[in-house]
């Protein structure tokens, strides 16, 4: 298949990026290309609110440069999109005018409403959270929107940014009385929408911003996952980066693991925002999305393609896309996952084993992508299979659910177990890491009855018995490989079952 690349130039009140995609096998677009640059173009626009003739050349000249990059790539389209000060600036025209006459490119200015719609809708399509608060907060606008059932019911832009913002502040490290007085400012202005207050739902902040909040608390925590996707938060996390970073020294600032140096003298702003605003809406969490805008342009552009601007399943889309990266087989993935529902609803009703219909959920999850690590080296299948599960975003999944997939999914025995849970551990009671090592264990024997990937197991039965369990098995062919993976590895079932399993092997009846 031929390869499809698309770009989007996003030009920001704070920075700009030339951002290109490529067009996956399931229709999903990867980020291959990421170039940004800090333009700042908020400074340039005069008190006529104007973008003056250095601003202007700053934003022809970077434009110039992304083209070089844009060369390299055949692209099937390129959209330019500008946002907060271009829509602001009073010579909107002679701006559109003078860049598409100096680099060809053409500008899109968004709307206000545009803005928000393209967040909401690149945290819909991104996540699995189906109702929550989203906030954007750029140089000169931010951008709030609520959603319930996926659907968008309110959007807002207000006039302000986190450069604007910075007015607040005489010094980059501000003084107590003037973090108040920006709190008062934005607790005024968020209370002027009547639909924020109390929403006690997820808040999931998008942009630069937010990202270096999230890299930051992840810094000072020493966090042992890779990725910030989908990174949650609480309020105490929050105000605990806060007043790390209202304790430092500009030249200590610059410093901080997980601050950018071009935000050191906004994220204080940008901070006093989301905890704002988090208490506006008493929310649940804070939640960070990497996908934001830009996305958001390409989901709609993509609505075209599909017929529709909503993923129906978003981490039923994530999950295709590893099945196609690491060439699984489907036909094996159904017919183990069928053996791995009987076995886990029959085991639950006749053993004492604590199960719930929860962990079918991620069992079943987990049936898809067992030991894909062996696409790398099959000989340490498991470690691989871990680590990318472990540190590979995943769209609609938190971490610790990411987490609790590759730990079942990577199943090999106790001790590798404890071996990748350890760095964990406190995330997890013994009883949670119990069931997740049950649940790995029956995931491991049910792939071991397709063993030779021929599915020669038509179906089985499970009989209670004074010692233990028999559990009977029909073969439509010879059994001889199945039956000898499966007698080798149900010792880690019966462990973890304290229970002994007798294996009979039958041929089924025609």
């Amino acid at each position: 298949m031929q390869k499809k690349f698309y770009g989007i130039v996003d030009i920001g009140s704070n920075t700009m990026r030339l951002v290109i995609y490529l067009q996956e096998k399931a229709g999903h677009l990867r980020e291959v290309e990421n170039v940004k640059a800090v333009a700042r173009l908020r400074n340039h626009l005069n008190t006529e609110n104007q973008l003056t003739e250095q601003g202007l050349d700053i934003l022809i000249n970077t434009l110039q440069s992304f083209r070089e990059v844009i060369r390299t790539y055949s692209l099937t389209d390129l959209v330019c999109v500008a946002t907060a000060t271009i829509r602001q600036a009073k010579n909107q025209s002679d701006i559109i005018n003078k860049v598409k006459e100096r680099t060809g490119l053409p500008i899109r200015v968004l709307s206000e409403k545009e803005e928000a719609f393209y967040g909401y809708l690149a945290v819909v399509n991104a996540t699995s959270i189906d109702e929550g608060i989203t906030v954007d907060i750029g140089g000169g606008s931010t951008e709030v929107t609520y959603f319930k059932n996926r659907q968008l019911m309110e959007a807002h832009s207000f006039p302000f940014g986190a450069l604007t913002l910075r007015s607040f502040f005489k010094d980059i490290i501000p003084e107590e009385k003037e973090i108040f007085e920006l709190r008062h400012f934005l607790m005024e202005q968020f209370s002027s929408l009547p639909w924020l207050a109390q929403k006690q739902v997820p808040l999931i902040g998008i942009g630069g911003s937010a990202r270096n909040l999230a890299q930051i608390d992840q810094a000072l925590k020493k966090y042992p996952l890779a990725g910030l996707h989908q990174y949650k938060m609480q309020v105490a996390d929050i105000q605990s980066v806060m007043a790390y970073l209202v304790s430092l020294n500009y030249e200590k600032l610059l410093k901080v693991e997980g601050l950018s140096s071009d935000r050191a003298d906004i994220i204080l702003p940008a901070i006093t925002v989301f905890s704002s605003l988090y208490e506006t809406v008493q929310a649940e969490s804070f939640v960070l999305s990497r996908k934001g805008l830009r996305d958001g342009v390409f989901y709609e552009q993509l609505s075209k393609e599909f017929g529709t601007y909503l993923f129906p399943d978003v981490l039923e889309d994530s999950i295709q896309e590893l099945i196609n990266d690491y060439d699984l087989h489907p036909k094996q993935i159904l017919h183990v996952q069928s053996l791995t529902r009987k076995l886990f609803h029959q085991l639950q009703d006749q053993t004492a084993v604590d199960w719930q219909d929860a962990d079918w959920v991620l069992l079943k999850r987990a049936s898809y992508v067992f030991n894909l690590g062996k696409y790398i080296d099959s000989e340490s299948s498991s470690q691989h299979t871990f680590y990318l599960l472990a540190n590979r975003t995943i769209d609609g999944l938190l971490h610790k659910e990411r987490l609790e997939l590759a730990l079942v999914a990577s199943f090999k025995n106790k001790t590798v177990f404890k071996q990748y849970v350890q760095p964990y551990k406190d995330w997890f009671s013994k009883q949670a890491q119990k069931k997740l090592r049950s649940l790995g264990a029956l995931l491991k024997f049910a792939y071991c009855l397709d063993a030779t990937r021929r599915q020669i197991i038509d179906d089985f039965t499970i009989e209670k018995t004074e010692i233990g369990i028999d559990i009977t098995l029909y073969c439509s062919q010879d059994w001889m490989p199945e039956k000898y993976q499966a007698e080798k590895q149900k010792k880690h079932l019966e462990k973890s079952l304290k229970i002994p399993i007798q294996l009979h092997f039958k041929k089924a009846v025609e």
